[in-house]
Parts: C-alpha cells; sequence; structure tokens
C-alpha cells in the first residue's frame, strides 16, 4: 500500500480513504418558506415570463428553442413537488451516493429522472443544500439537463430532472465497445457549449465532467448533469462514493487553486476513454492496442500495466491499481494520448491541447470552440438520434407538443 503523505495527493471528494469532517456544520432548523425546507417552486426566484426572456436571448436553433419553450410550459404546469406524486417505472443508475429512478409524476403524466441522495445531516444543512439547488432552476440551456426541482422527504433530497431515454455514455460505451470520431465530435462541441454556458452565464465549474455524467436521447439530445452547484451537497457527500478512477485534473489532486480549466482536463481524459473504449489510466500496450484497432499501433511505448477493453478476446484485465498509485500516476506520469494513425490529426491535436499537465498549458473553452476537429464536426451531418436508438435499441421518440396534460 503507497503512503498517501508520500505523494501529497488530495483523494477525490468521496474515496473511501478521505475523511471529511462535516460536523463543523451547525445551526437549528427556523421556519421558512416551503420552497426552503421541502419541494423547490416551479421556476425558483425567476417568473416563467423572465425565463422566457432569458432562452430567447440564448445562442440556439428553432428546434433547440421550441423544445426549451416545451419543457418550461411542462415544468409551469408541474408546481411544486412532492413524494405523494410519483410513481417509481425502474432504476436507470447508481454513483455519488445516490440511485437514479425512471418516475412518472402522477398529476401530470410526465417521466422523470428521480435522484435520491441519502444523507445524515443536520436539519440546517439539509435546508441549505435544498437552497442552493434552487440555482439549477435558472440553468435552462439545450446543453443542460432540464431540473424541475428538489424537495426533501423521509431522510432522501430527491433531485428531479428531464429524462433522456439513451442514458448516459458510459452506459452507451458499454454497448457500443467505442465511440466513432464523428460521434465523439458532436458529443465534444455539445459538451464545450454546455460548460460555456456555465461558465458565462452563472459562473460555474462543472467539477464532475466524465461519461456517466454526459446524456443522450432518442431525439439526438446530448446534455451534462450533476456539475456542482451545491457547494453544501459536495461536501456532504463527500464519504460516500468509492470509485476507481479518477477523472479529475492533477492540479486538484494536488490540492492547488482550480478553475475551468480542470473541467478541460476531465473532458479530454474522457474523449480518450470513450474513443478506445476503456479508462486510459495507465495506458493501453501497443498488443492491447493492436487487437482494438485490428492493426498495428506505431509509436506507443510498452506499459508496464496493460489494460483491456470492453470487449471479448483481448488481454486480461490486471489487478485494480490501487486509489493512491492511480493518482500518483495521474500526477507525475506523462498524460494519455490518443494513438497515432487511426484517429484524425485534428482529434489527436484536441485531446493533446486538453490533457496539458499545467493548467496555463491547457487549451481554454474559446480555443477549443473555435479548434478545427470542433469546426468540422458542427458542419458535419452526423445522426446522433439514430446512433443513440441503434446502439442502446429504443425506439425513436416523437416530437411533443405543449398541452393542458403535460407530457404528450
Amino acid at each position: 500500500m503507497l503512503n498517501k503523505n508520500k505523494f501529497n495527493l488530495k483523494l477525490p471528494p468521496g474515496s473511501i480513504e478521505q475523511n471529511n469532517d462535516n460536523d463543523n456544520h451547525t445551526g437549528t432548523d427556523t421556519p421558512q418558506r416551503k420552497a426552503s425546507t421541502g419541494a423547490t417552486g416551479s421556476f425558483g426566484n425567476m417568473s416563467f415570463e423572465s425565463l422566457l426572456k432569458c432562452i430567447q436571448e440564448l445562442d440556439m436553433d428553432d428546434t433547440q428553442r421550441r423544445r426549451m419553450e416545451i419543457f418550461l410550459v411542462q415544468k409551469q404546469q408541474i408546481g411544486e413537488l412532492n413524494a405523494d406524486d410519483f410513481e417509481k417505472l425502474g432504476e436507470l443508475g447508481a454513483g455519488n451516493g445516490g440511485v437514479v429512478n425512471k418516475e412518472k409524476h402522477k398529476p401530470t403524466g410526465l417521466s422523470m429522472a428521480r435522484k435520491l441522495i441519502h444523507l445524515e445531516v443536520k436539519p440546517a444543512v439539509r435546508n441549505q443544500i435544498i437552497r442552493e439547488l434552487k440555482v439549477l432552476h435558472e440553468c435552462n440551456s439545450p446543453f443542460i439537463v432540464g431540473f424541475y426541482g428538489a424537495f426533501y422527504s423521509e431522510g432522501e433530497i430527491s433531485i428531479c430532472m428531464e429524462y433522456m431515454d439513451g442514458g448516459s455514455l458510459d452506459l452507451c460505451l458499454k454497448k457500443a465497445i467505442r465511440i466513432p470520431e464523428p460521434i465523439l465530435g458532436k458529443i465534444c462541441s455539445t459538451v464545450l457549449k454546455g460548460l460555456a454556458y456555465l461558465r458565462e452565464k452563472h459562473q460555474i465549474i462543472h467539477r464532475d465532467v466524465k461519461p456517466s455524467n454526459i446524456l443522450v436521447n432518442s431525439r439526438g439530445e446530448i446534455k451534462i448533469c450533476d456539475f456542482g452547484v451545491s457547494g453544501q451537497l459536495i461536501d456532504s457527500m463527500a464519504n460516500t462514493f468509492v470509485g476507481t478512477r479518477s477523472y479529475m485534473s492533477p492540479e486538484r489532486l494536488n490540492g492547488d487553486h482550480y478553475s475551468v480549466a480542470s473541467d478541460i482536463w476531465s473532458l479530454g481524459l474522457s474523449l480518450v476513454e470513450m474513443a478506445i473504449g476503456m479508462y486510459p489510466i495507465p495506458p493501453p500496450d501497443p498488443a492491447t492496442l493492436q487487437k482494438i484497432f485490428g492493426q498495428k499501433v506505431e509509436g506507443v511505448s510498452p506499459s508496464p500495466t496493460s489494460r483491456s477493453p470492453r470487449s471479448a478476446g483481448l488481454p486480461g484485465e490486471p489487478r485494480p491499481m490501487a486509489i493512491f498509485e492511480l493518482l500518483d500516476y495521474i500526477v507525475n506520469e506523462p498524460p494519455p494520448r490518443l494513438p497515432p494513425g487511426v484517429f484524425s490529426p485534428e482529434f489527436v491535436d484536441l485531446v493533446d491541447r486538453c490533457l496539458k499537465k499545467s493548467p496555463n498549458e491547457r487549451a481554454d473553452l474559446t480555443t477549443l470552440q473555435n479548434h478545427e476537429w470542433i469546426k468540422r464536426a458542427e458542419r458535419e451531418n452526423v445522426d446522433i438520434a439514430g446512433w443513440v436508438c441503434k446502439t442502446m435499441d429504443i425506439t425513436p421518440s416523437t416530437p411533443t407538443k405543449p398541452s393542458a396534460e403535460g407530457n404528450s
């Protein structure tokens, strides 16, 4: 077992060996209006008219604007959320201290993704989390998963979000084995737009960019979720997650100051993982790469620990890296790269610009949005909806219209 002090590293929030003491949060419950202690109102502190005006000012096409307006109409019809109004339809996934279910909102018939987080915290902390989550009411963008509201019931905080029937990209990756470069181009373009929206409109850093936090649906939409708007929730969940991977940037692992540049690192690492079909730290050796791509890959040095992708007939999975061994590798070893000769030079270049060890050398959001690979991806006609439906074996969705009944 490696000594964590040897490398002066910080564990990611929630790692099993991290010990965050949240007992310093004190306070007693005081009477609050319902939106603070229970369900949040339909739009938090903003009116329906104000939100409509905000989305009119955003850079989006007519289809995206229409869908945003439909979402806001449905949200207005829902009103305040209550635990008794939900019927569980199935489980979508689990992680980061909570389980996510597909649930039916019985009064409107609308399907939602409901994330339930069990927290043993004091009432004052719980109420602060609910208040902080209300910021999500103002995060309305075609590149961000829609937020219906949050409430507390029977020891759990519920966060109710737009249901994305294609699921997360980590689930898509399990089915697809690898995600094609043209699809990744559209994904990267959208994620960059979402990160830019959060940064420019709300001064928010995502803090947790990874495939499981990028969702897709049968309409071909790509949206990011689970960004850190509630510092209190992040602190309270710090001891609930045990992970074997880290998408954190070297500066975050070192405990240094970090900015949106840390999200750029996480995006680059996610792109490599989705392109080659495996978490790229440590990097796969030449034999594994040859089996992945069916050709010899030049210019790749052998790795002492080969890693096998998600497909049959490849080298066996080696022992998992100890958490501090992994973090030390991220901080002190060369960053991952896409194998040369397999992907376009522009894609390789963009990833290299994302995965600079020093945040000062990393490309910023504007530079990446103007990168030739992104510009080419935006020009190309790529059937994201068809790929999602085929990969996840789901039926293409039909357009929805706002109605008195809510979800159509």
